[in-house]
């Protein structure tokens, strides 16, 4: 009788907690969501942030306030995020380097990418562009390796610095087509990019939103996309892998994640939120200015798809020595 009387109290103790986290589930959210984003105002995860927050915060019916904590190459937003309750009410917008090269070029971490994050969703994927000075007369991809060959340590590529998407892109390549070139690292984007406009450098792997105006303005040229399919907008660009690098993919990528722990009828609910606002006719239209393909995939797909990207890098980063500290 005593043990029939305790497992009763216990199932009712189980039964009202399942109904009081349920309640809580369907009430959420009852306050701001904060939005966290680990770089400073006004670059790409910025204006990315902001503009989906606020379709979030209009199908979710509450405010969505975007806080950025950059630093560390994003580490310190994850940390951040990482430490925080699994309420439901803190986001990472993660991306390529948070999630993925990070663990790779940091000896140390405070915080695993893997177990200290329910994946929510996989926003969209920007590939970058192989671009070389309007006035070469490198017209392909072909010539350009044909070039590089025949010049052995003479011609260079240029990066936002050590360790960034643009230095692992342009590693990739000289693995990839056995080629003798050299790394000139920049701090930023930008300072790599005139340098290119000027001659002082070759080439340079770029996110398509930075380079595409000058694409257009014909101060560049665009060889190859370094995704696996043509970009939709771009289709007269080739990639990489039609142009004689057979496999050859690497893009910049954004996603979602939350706190491990987040109660998965959350998760749900955020990624059917940002699956919905992908759609909307401003980001179709900020994802086109951004060269960005948007994605619409479920939390495990988000999931996998970081547990496959830390291997895919992890010799290529080995090999090239880059360290971000």
């Amino acid at each position: 009788m005593f043990f029939q009387r305790l497992l009763a109290i216990g199932f009712a103790a189980f039964s009202v907690s399942s109904q009081c986290v349920a309640q809580a589930d369907a009430d959420w959210p009852v306050k701001p969501i904060r939005f966290i984003v680990g770089f400073t105002p006004g670059g790409p995860s910025d204006v990315l942030a902001r503009a989906l927050g606020r379709h979030l915060g209009e199908s979710l019916k509450q405010s969505v306030i975007i806080e950025n904590r950059p630093g560390a190459g994003g580490n310190l937003a994850a940390e951040y995020v990482a430490r925080s309750s699994s309420d439901g009410y803190t986001w990472l917008l993660g991306n390529n380097s948070i999630l993925a090269t990070n663990a790779l070029l940091y000896s140390k971490l405070s915080f695993d990418p893997i177990r200290d994050f329910d994946a929510v969703a996989l926003v969209g994927i920007q590939p970058s562009i192989l671009v070389v000075n309007y006035k070469s007369p490198i017209q392909s991809v072909k010539q350009l390796i044909d070039q590089a060959k025949a010049n052995p340590g003479k011609l260079n590529f240029a990066s936002s610095g050590s360790g960034a998407a643009a230095h692992l892109t342009g590693q990739l390549f000289k693995t990839e087509a056995a080629l003798d070139i050299e790394h000139v690292p920049y701090k930023g984007a930008q300072p790599a990019l005139t340098d290119l406009l000027g001659g002082q450098v070759q080439m340079m792997f770029a996110t398509s939103a930075s380079v595409i105006p000058f694409i257009q303005q014909k101060s560049l040229r665009a060889l190859a996309v370094t995704s696996a399919q043509r970009m939709p907008d771009y289709l007269e660009i080739p990639t990489m892998i039609e142009s004689g690098l057979p496999g050859f993919d690497a893009v910049s990528w954004h996603g979602i994640v939350v706190p491990m722990g987040t109660p998965p009828v959350l998760v749900r609910r955020i990624n059917l939120a940002t699956n919905a606002a992908l759609k909307t006719k401003e980001m179709v239209a900020l994802f086109k200015n951004l060269g960005v393909q948007a994605s619409f995939g479920s939390p495990q797909y988000f999931a996998d798809y970081i547990k496959a990207e830390i291997p895919k890098w992890a010799k290529l980063v080995k090999d090239s020595g880059a360290l971000a500290e």
